[in-house]
């Protein structure tokens, strides 16, 4: 009966072929060639996720030879399809200019129980190996996974949210729109806020708001680097670049004028405006900058600080393609350019439009 099934399948008369199983099931369940037809039913049926597992199953059990030719070919088959559909898929998503827009997806933290079953699925949505796909996952923290057309990254996300694997995407459009001042000073510090501070365009001005308006904020440490000379592992003098010390950011978020407030604590004008704390020879910039996150810490004490920078970072400063895509907006005086000044903006622009389509 076995040649009759074969026969139908070689003229595609389906129907036949499924009367033909379905006896067959019941008569030899087992036999290999049963299933493996079987398989080929629900691949012809566009049950594609049942053909495979017949497929996977009949490669780990069977050692007949033609049964195991006859299985890859279908599996192959059924990547194949997937790749067409996927391309077809893309091309659609990124039709228009608008999609075509350089984006950023971002992997979200998952937890070490779960991580075994998204990293299963990761890796069958991405076409990854299952080891890469979990290293992929991140524990804490964000992961700059992937750069391109925000319209084909929106496509990976949304299954990749399907498959319960947290993750978001944004332009890069989105994030330019985020206006930057940075903070010189205080002016005043009551319930009204004043700050001295500088636009985008580095022209001096102030601006006035309500604490309550602030509803997010970062903090994180850019590296200060400088050259210095060392000795190799033979005791030969060498120059290399080293990190001395690091630059803190505070960044906080005004959403509803669209807005960060920067300030860093080599940037901050401790000596003017309002005191900060009695200032002393005895003060250092690390001390009077302890004391302003102090106070800010009071006037803000229901609001989340991000602090996740550097493991982000870490993730995202070889990612040169979307970081030459960014302005840092961060003025520091350095001897060469670093990723590290953009990467802190990309993600303090994230972590502002996240806040954004909460309020939405």
């Amino acid at each position: 009966m076995i040649d009759l099934v074969a026969t139908a399948f070689e003229q595609k008369d389906y129907r036949t072929a499924a009367k033909l199983l379905k006896q067959l099931l019941k008569e030899s369940p087992e036999n290999p060639w049963v299933q493996f037809y079987v398989g080929r039913l629900h691949e012809v049926s566009a049950k594609r996720q049942e053909a495979e597992k017949i497929y996977r199953q009949l490669l780990r059990d069977t050692t007949n030879a033609k049964i195991v030719t006859q299985a890859r070919q279908g599996l192959q088959r059924l990547q194949e399809l997937e790749k067409e559909e996927r391309k077809r898929a893309i091309i659609q998503a990124t039709a228009n200019s608008d999609n075509s827009k350089l984006g950023v997806l971002i992997l979200e933290p998952i937890s070490n129980e779960l991580k075994t079953q998204a990293a299963q699925k990761l890796a069958q949505i991405m076409q990854l190996d299952f080891y890469s796909a979990r290293l992929l996952l991140p524990s804490r923290g964000w992961r700059l996974y992937r750069s391109g057309a925000i319209g084909e990254l929106e496509f990976y996300g949304k299954q990749l949210k399907k498959a319960d694997i947290p993750c978001f995407w944004a332009k890069l459009a989105d994030i330019e729109k985020i206006q930057v001042f940075h903070v010189n000073y205080f002016e005043e510090y009551t319930s009204k806020v004043t700050v001295v501070c500088r636009n985008q365009d580095n022209q001096l001005g102030s601006l006035c708001f309500d604490w309550l308006e602030v509803k997010g904020r970062v903090q994180g440490l850019l590296p200060i680097f400088e050259e210095v000379v060392d000795r190799d592992v033979r005791g030969k003098l060498e120059r290399k670049t080293q990190t001395q010390d690091y630059f803190q950011f505070c960044d906080l978020y005004i959403p509803g004028r669209n807005c960060i407030l920067r300030l860093y604590d080599k940037g901050y004008k401790f000596q003017q405006g309002v005191e900060i704390a009695p200032q002393t020879g005895e003060n250092t910039i690390r001390i009077n900058w302890n004391n302003l996150l102090s106070l800010i810490d009071e006037q803000l004490p229901q609001v989340k600080i991000w602090s996740d920078f550097t493991s982000f970072a870490e993730t995202a400063l070889d990612q040169t393609e979307v970081l030459d895509n960014i302005e840092p907006h961060i003025h520091l005086f350095r001897r060469e350019k670093t990723n590290w000044d953009t990467a802190f903006h990309l993600y303090s622009g994230l972590v502002f439009l996240t806040l954004l389509k909460a309020r939405v």
